[in-house]
Parts: C-alpha cells; structure tokens; sequence
C-alpha cells in the first residue's frame, strides 16, 4: 500500500488543492470535486491491520480514510463497523483516481493543470456503501485501480462510540474470530432455576484452541449484538468494568458491584445493576452450557461471545431468549392440634416451608422452640400477616379469632446453612406442652468459687416446682466453639452418656426474685475446660435445655 503522501505536510495538500482550484474554471462539477476533497483533507487516517475506537459527537460526522496501492490488479479490502451503544449511520465512498491526483499535486507536477483542464466529468466521487443500524457489519470490497476511500460515520441520537477495523492482508489469519455457518443458540433444556444451551463451533476454536474460549452475557433486559455493546450498557448503569468484561483470566480488580466466581476452570463475574444482574460466564471452548441459579418464571436473555484472548477481539452469536419454569406452589403440611412436628429447613434455597392449621377453638396458642440455626416465622390468619419475627429459644404466640379461621405459618431460614424448628399449636391451655419457662435459660458460673477440681453454676427456676438435671463433659481448647455453634437446643438427655449425669434436683419458690438455684460440682481435673448443661423437665416430660455453659478448672491452687 502507497502511504507515501499522508506523511506531507498538510498545508502542502491545501495548496495542491487552492492552486488547482484557481487555474481549472469554476463548474458545478469542479466545485464538488473540489468538496470532495476539502472532506478528505479533513479526514484522519484509518489504520490498516488494527482496530480503531471512534467516538463520535451527536448530528457530527466524522470522517477516516485510507488509499489502495497504485497498479495493484484486484487487491482486496475488508472493513468491520460495531456500534457499541445506538445505531449509527455509516457509509463508504471512493474518489477512483485521487491517489495519484493527490500524489502528483503534492510533488507540484505540471500535469495537474492538464488533469484541472480536462476535469470536465462529475464529480469521481461515489458511494459504495451504506448502512444504518446497531448490527456489526463487514464489507468485503475488491479494489481494481488507485483509489482512495473515505468512511464516514454519524450518530444521530447520541454521542458513542464505536470501532472499526480495516484490513488488506487477507492472509495472515483474522483478527475477529470466525462464526460458523449457523450462529444461532439452541435452548436445549429448560428448568425452574436452570436454562441448557448448546451452539455449533466457531471455525477459530477448532483451529487455535488454545487462544480462543467462549464467554456467555446472561441478563434480564435484551440481547447484545456485540461485546462492545454489552460493555456500554453495564457501565450506563453506573458501574467501571476492566476492559472487555474482564473475559480475559486476568486478576483485574472488581467494582463493589462486581462478584467474581472461578470454578472448574469456569470465569464467572455478576454486575449488580440497575435493572437486575449481568452474568459473564467464560467457559473455554465447551459448546454446551447449563446456566445455574436463575430465578424461577422469568424471561433471561442469552448471548454467546467467541473470544480471541491475544487480542480480546470477539463475535457475537445470534442471541436467544427463555423463561423459566414456574415455581411449583410449596407443599403445605396440616398441624393438628397438640401434635409437634420438627421441620428442617435447607438454607441454600432459602425458600419457605408452609403448615397449615384451621382454628378449632377461638383461641389458640402457637409454639416455636429453635433447634438450631436461625429461623423467620410468619402467621398469616385468613390471608393477613398477624405475627412475623425471628425467633430464638422457645417463643409463645398466643391467639384470638374465629371457629375455623385458617392460620398458615411459613418458616424460613435466615442462614446459609439448615436450621431446624419444632412446631406446635394448641387449643388446650390447660395441658402445655412445654414447662413454664424462668426469665432467662442462662447458666451463670461464680470465677471466686472455682477451685481445682470444682466448680460452682447457678441457674433460674419458676414458681412451678419442676425438675432440673446436670450433664458435665470434658472438651478440648479448640472444641468450644464447635459444641457451642452445632447444638442441637431441642435434644433431651438421651443425648449423653450416663457416666456423664451429675445430678438431678427439684425446686421452686414463689418469689421468683428467689427462684435460683446452685451447685457444687466436684470431681474435676486441674486446668481442664468442662461442658455444662441444666434440663428443665415440665409435666407432660418434654425437657427444655438451658444454653451451654463452658467453665474451666483453676490450674494451680
């Protein structure tokens, strides 16, 4: 390619173009031709074998060039245009013997007068291409004489920005990866939570798989015709990505709205946006992709990138779109009346278990002791929410309405791993099935009254005489926190070994400012850290366990 003449100096151009203009008469067709060029001086140089980011101002054009060599028979050129936000207007015109005209103005050749004299032809400029759209588009152009072509681009709706590559070596290899011959996306698989996609491969995978992969664009809002467009969208919505989407493994440093997930040699990155998530997944060069945790009955729009990761150039798919499947209605349990049940919720999922109770009496009394974990309970009496809170320990509620009133209770856990929770409802108050509770289920220990081998605990009682027992366990340094994390609060007794019973007592007092109790427990070993449960047994025998209580031996006396 003759890039000789860009080099010189502008001015010198300018003048080629002013004396030409002054000698040659005015016509209609001169003066445009005269126009024409006064565009091409006013244009930039379109880089040949790189791609170019052009911004572009609304209702302004902006003008590149580039010229093709001099004799050379049939030379082939492509040009690549991606829109990166709207469409934009773009077209390609060419000015068939400009080249050497300019070449020839510049060294101040004599036989420009004769070519200004003679100039009595339209104007050589014409178009030979033009489009207008958001879509990538190539056009593949053979040139057969000296010619130089003008690009311009305009947008009309709102400054952008896009890119374009221009290239006449058809042979050393693309810089954009190839599609096949059917782009689309299959939807092979549909779930509640999961879409199945599968697409042909890309000609370039096949043949440089170590520098190609896959990247998939998962979202709520459409498709994406290209990267770039995927790119301006997210960051519109107030976010900084790292370049390209951050498709390449590179440890680039994420937004706060950014989560980055690698898993089985898969990229995941989630953009926490305006309008809900933008999911990047970059699975190398598999061609067949489950999509996971998507939300149940709702439409997710699909796009597949294949990446060149030397060059982070990339091309789209044509995009799909699914629904997923809609949630099943949540089985309900009936409670019957006195009965108590232990439900297990999985905190993954987080999703509600429902029970179901209608009203026998117009009173009722509802009972909720935490096993383990923590859980959210909501009552909802005849369709209206008249208790909702987390709860911990054993909770009441006790509650006023109709004959066959229908109470529906949902739980759900408020962690990430299970929790459990035992239900009852009642309508016999009379008969509880829980003894009745002190004020607080604490275990206190007394630091003064701690020897060697004992150590003295305190608890609360009520002003029902009821019976309590101690457990005692000997438990290593780094066991504290997993016997105090990993109990299960609703297990009796039955729990421990006999050789690990210390006493069983029974007591009470009216005043419950004086409704406390302790005990000496002896035995120990020095320096040794020991467990301490108290159970409290009520009529009907259902025990209810005090919280854990660790004390440790003095070491020295």
């Amino acid at each position: 390619m003759s890039w000789f003449w860009f080099y010189l100096p502008l001015h010198l151009l300018m003048a080629a173009c002013l004396c030409h203009s002054i000698k040659a008469p005015t016509t209609s067709s001169q003066q445009s031709f005269k126009t024409d060029l006064f565009n091409f001086y006013h244009s930039l140089i379109l880089a040949d074998g790189k791609e170019t980011t052009v911004h572009l101002l609304k209702d302004i054009p902006k003008r590149y060039y580039f010229v093709m060599e001099e004799g050379r028979a049939l030379a082939p050129f492509t040009v690549t245009v991606t829109p990166c936000d709207v469409p934009i207007e773009w077209s390609i015109l060419v000015h068939k013997s400009s080249a050497s005209f300019l070449g020839k103005a510049a060294r101040g050749d004599h036989e420009t007068q004769e070519v200004s004299k003679s100039q009595k032809s339209p104007s050589m400029v014409s178009t030979i291409f033009n489009y207008k759209g958001n879509s990538v588009e190539t056009y593949m152009g053979m040139s057969s004489h000296s010619a130089l072509y003008m690009l311009e681009f305009l947008s009309t709706e709102r400054d952008t920005h896009i890119t374009v590559y221009l290239t006449t070596d058809t042979t050393s290899g693309h810089l954009y990866p190839e599609l096949p011959m059917d782009p689309r996306i299959d939807v092979i698989g549909i779930g509640h939570t999961t879409v199945t996609l599968t697409w042909k491969h890309s000609p370039s995978v096949l043949q440089h798989r170590e520098n190609i992969q896959y990247c998939l664009l998962v979202n709520e809002k459409h498709n994406y015709k290209s990267l770039c467009a995927a790119e301006t969208a997210i960051r519109s919505s107030g976010m900084k990505l790292p370049p390209t989407l951050a498709l390449s493994l590179s440890p680039y440093l994420l937004e706060p709205q950014q989560v980055m997930i690698l898993s089985n040699s898969e990229l995941s990155i989630i953009n926490k946006v305006s309008s809900g998530e933008v999911r990047q997944i970059c699975m190398g060069t598999k061609n067949t992709y489950t999509v996971p945790n998507l939300s149940p009955s709702t439409q997710y729009y699909f796009d597949v990138f294949v990446v060149n990761l030397l060059t982070n150039a990339s091309a789209a798919y044509t995009g799909t779109f699914a629904r997923t499947l809609e949630e099943p209605e949540p089985k309900v349990m009936e409670l019957k009346d006195g009965k108590m049940i232990q439900v297990v919720l999985d905190g993954k999922k987080q999703k509600f278990y429902s029970l179901q109770y209608q009203a026998r009496h117009k009173k009722i009394q509802f009972t909720f002791q935490l096993c383990h974990g923590q859980v959210r309970v909501h009552i909802i009496k005849n369709g209206k929410t008249v208790a909702s809170e987390n709860i911990s320990g054993l909770r009441y509620f006790s509650l006023k309405g109709k004959l066959l009133d229908t109470y529906l209770v949902q739980l759900r856990s408020t962690e990430e791993s299970n929790s459990s929770v035992k239900v009852q409802v009642s309508s016999h108050f009379h008969k509880p099935l829980f003894p009745l509770l002190p004020e607080s289920l604490k275990i206190k220990s007394f630091s003064k009254l701690r020897t060697c081998n004992s150590v003295t605990i305190a608890w609360l009682g009520t002003q029902e005489e009821s019976k309590y027992c101690v457990y005692k366990k000997r438990i290593e340094d780094d066991q504290v926190w997993v016997e105090l994390q990993s109990a299960d609060r609703c297990s009796g007794p039955e729990s421990w070994h006999k050789s690990e019973k210390v006493l069983c007592k029974y007591f009470y007092d009216i005043n419950l400012q004086r409704a406390v109790t302790t005990e000496t427990i002896k035995g120990l070993d020095a320096g040794t850290l020991y467990l301490f449960d108290v159970y409290l047994f009520g009529p009907s025998g259902i025990p209810v366990r005090y919280h854990s209580k660790v004390v440790k031996t003095r070491k020295k006396c």
